[in-house]
């Protein structure tokens, strides 16, 4: 296999002359990046095909040092978060997925346990139900953030596992595109997650889940239940926090059964025995039913499967809330 470090450089400076102009792009650092992904993608045996497209048209994308550089770091309140990503408009939109894909969302669910108002509400969250898979060609993406090397182990290992799920699934490397970090199609998969749970949905000997909507459900059903969710299990309860509750228990880590957190002054908690956390956010104020009284969420287990697809706890409550909207 030759490798053609002209190309590369050319490339480069057709997408990035500031950089090359400056001088404070490195090309001895890039061409080697290139020089190990080649080396480490033959020895894992991944076809020629698929390494020649990663490395002969590979790009530094600048823009995409600038977004991990400055991405935003501020808050935003759980009730504003939940209004964005849970709107009139996404509930609607699921709605109707709901009704054109329900022998597809029927035949998952039954398969993998999960639900298919939650199949549907991570795939109206992560892509906005396809709409918003991302422009980026991913292996671009991975090199340039190997390069930029915050993370360049991991980003390496994903774009091993990238190239290795083209070889196995005879999809085009210039074709792969996704978000500017390497998250790809309906459900904004990392290639690691897609390596280990990806399905087939629509049974043709592949597994693509970005033009496939029977793979990405497939994928996400098979991720979920792999992880132990359990269907018949809420994901949170909604209950009232009363006034001088000690706020302390209120993090989502400290967990008690409901009869425990009942004893403690928490509202509308079900006599049960299973263990959940308790989630209050701080911006919330009280009820108009009741001025004394705040929202707050018992979370049950499948809470936290949620929050191993994303560790956020407002991208948690909006998941659940949105599945119960799709109902």
């Amino acid at each position: 296999m030759k490798k053609i470090f002209t190309l590369f450089i050319i490339s480069l400076i057709s997408i990035s002359p500031a950089v090359a102009e400056t001088g404070q792009f490195d090309f001895d650092r890039w061409n080697n990046i290139l020089n190990q992904i080649q080396n480490r993608a033959v020895q894992e045996k991944i076809d020629d095909q698929v390494i020649n497209d990663t490395i002969q048209d590979a790009a530094f994308v600048p823009k995409i040092v600038w977004r991990d550089q400055n991405q935003p770091h501020f808050k935003m309140p759980m009730p504003e978060y939940i209004e964005t990503r849970v709107s009139e408009e996404r509930i609607a939109n699921g709605l109707d997925k709901a009704k054109k894909y329900k022998t597809l969302l029927r035949r998952t669910s039954k398969k993998y346990g999960v639900p298919s108002e939650v199949l549907l509400a991570f795939w109206g969250m992560e892509s906005n139900y396809g709409d918003f898979k991302g422009k980026h060609k991913i292996s671009d993406s991975f090199l340039t953030l190997i390069y930029e090397g915050r993370r360049q182990q991991f980003f390496t290992e994903q774009l091993i596992d990238l190239m290795k799920i083209a070889s196995k699934n005879k999809l085009k490397m210039n074709e792969i595109r996704g978000a500017y970090d390497g998250g790809m199609g309906h459900l904004q998969f990392m290639p690691s997650t897609l390596v280990r749970y990806g399905a087939d949905g629509n049974r043709d000997g592949k597994v693509d889940i970005i033009h496939s909507i029977g793979d990405a459900m497939a994928s996400a059903g098979n991720y979920l239940n792999k992880l132990g969710w359990n269907l018949d299990e809420k994901i949170i309860l909604e209950v009232g926090l009363p006034e001088n509750f000690d706020t302390s228990l209120c993090d989502g880590k400290t967990k008690k059964t409901s009869y425990q957190w009942a004893e403690l002054g928490i509202l509308y908690a079900p006599n049960s025995n299973i263990v959940t956390g308790l989630l209050c956010d701080p911006f919330a104020v009280p009820s108009e039913e009741d001025a004394l009284v705040r929202k707050a969420y018992l979370l049950y287990p499948n809470f936290y499967l949620i929050k191993r697809w994303n560790n956020s706890n407002s991208y948690a409550i909006a998941v659940a809330v949105l599945s119960e909207k799709l109902k």
